[in-house]
């Protein structure tokens, strides 16, 4: 059984490979950053439901002003 003949690899590889390597860490900060950005997100709106709660029972037990 012959192996497959192996082709050099093409500019289109090569630019890939380079991309690869330079900008493979910028990807991995960009994500570590989106997915902070996504959990900072989740906190304020808890934060913020939690403070409409608040207000909500504040303002169910004080008297109407009229």
């Amino acid at each position: 059984m012959q192996a497959a003949p192996v082709r050099p690899p093409s500019v289109t590889d090569a630019l890939l490979l380079l991309e690869g390597l330079l900008f493979g860490g910028g990807q991995r900060t960009a994500r570590r950053n989106a997915w902070s950005a996504v959990l900072e997100d989740r906190r304020r709106a808890k934060d913020r439901r939690e403070a409409e709660h608040v207000l909500e029972a504040v303002s169910a037990r004080a008297p109407q002003a009229t």
